[in-house]
């Protein structure tokens, strides 16, 4: 702080807050999976040379565009080409797997990577209707989520000779969520949570306030813990962010449209690609946004951490060039936002 800060009673002093990233191993179009996942490798390893406290891969099923649908096996994959970041699902779409299932897997990433491993569980399918009939364990669903979640915790917890059943490893569990429900449960049962901000952003202020207001204390947590998930578009420039920005742009206008999610190149001007409700509902959808330079970005920061409390930050980075999504983390590390852990 400086001098005249110490003279001004106003002054804002600056937040900081560890950093993670939430990844899709989205496919750039024209690229195969291989190479997406060798370009999430890199990109994970650049972010744990930086000091960026988890990378999180995220569940999704029959999706072109996007190579996370075997989550666990992603999980293992980047941990094991990495050395000391947190790896973990954000998250596991719980209603599409047995909780058994769940903790075997990761339970055996925990074993195989000691303390480095999260599980983030969702309630949402990750899927369209089809897909989700084909993946559902048959005559169960999302109403199941706060059984499965009990489960998980019991299978999930120390060895307990009386049960028929245990996993025999301990995993930090999460629950992720965009709307008041999730926050609700995770306070109830004392886990960490994570707002989905970065497609939903309306209920941020909400979700977390009520967390904070009903949180209990467990065996995993004695107090609340919060993370907040935003997009960003870091760059040299903020002329340059607007145009790289065009890429996310393309790839929500085809998520609202119904079509693959391939990753395409940034564009001079979306003109012609959208019409004014189309881009009042991608902007609407982008609204907790970082765009800019590491200046532009920190003002934002400033704002949005004076909006809420969190205790730690997650970005997802949507950029087509791997080189520049990799250069985009060095702009995210220099915030004075920015802590290590």
């Amino acid at each position: 702080m400086g001098a005249r800060c110490l003279l001004d009673l106003e002054c804002a002093v600056t937040k900081s807050v560890p950093f993670s990233l939430l990844e899709l191993a989205s496919v750039r179009e024209g690229d195969t999976v291989g190479e997406t996942l060798a370009n999430s490798v890199a990109y994970a390893r650049h972010a744990e040379s930086l000091g960026f406290q988890r990378f999180w891969l995220a569940e999704h099923h029959n999706m072109q565009g996007i190579s996370s649908a075997a989550t666990s096996v992603l999980i293992g994959h980047i941990a094991g080409a990495t050395e000391s970041i947190r790896v973990g699902s954000g998250g596991v779409m719980l209603p599409n797997h047995p909780p058994l299932v769940i903790a075997e897997q990761f339970g055996t990433l925990e074993s195989l990577y000691p303390d480095r491993i999260d599980l983030g569980l969702g309630r949402a399918p990750g899927t369209d209707p089809m897909t989700s009939r084909a993946l559902r364990r048959e005559g169960l669903g999302a109403e199941q989520f706060p059984q499965d979640v009990a489960e998980l915790q019991r299978l999930l917890g120390p060895l307990d000779a009386s049960r028929a059943v245990n996993a025999g490893t301990e995993v930090p569990i999460w629950l992720l969520g965009s709307s008041l429900y999730s926050a609700q449960l995770a306070a109830q049962r004392g886990l960490p949570y994570a707002f989905a901000g970065h497609f939903a952003p309306r209920l941020y202020r909400e979700a977390l306030r009520i967390y904070r207001d009903q949180f209990q204390p467990s065996a995993q947590l004695d107090r609340p813990y919060a993370m907040l998930t935003v997009p960003a578009v870091p760059a040299d420039s903020d002329e340059e962010a607007h145009y790289l920005t065009t890429t996310s742009y393309q790839r929500i206008l085809a998520l609202f449209r119904g079509q693959p999610l391939w990753m395409k190149p940034p564009v001079q001007s979306m003109d012609g690609l959208w019409n004014p409700q189309e881009e009042a509902g991608v902007k609407d959808f982008l609204g907790l946004q970082l765009l800019g330079t590491a200046a532009s970005m920190q003002g934002q920061l400033d704002q949005l951490l004076d909006s809420v409390e969190v205790d730690e930050l997650m970005v997802t980075v949507d950029l087509y060039d791997p080189v520049k999504r990799r250069h985009a983390l060095d702009i995210l590390a220099a915030l004075e936002q920015f802590r290590t852990m």
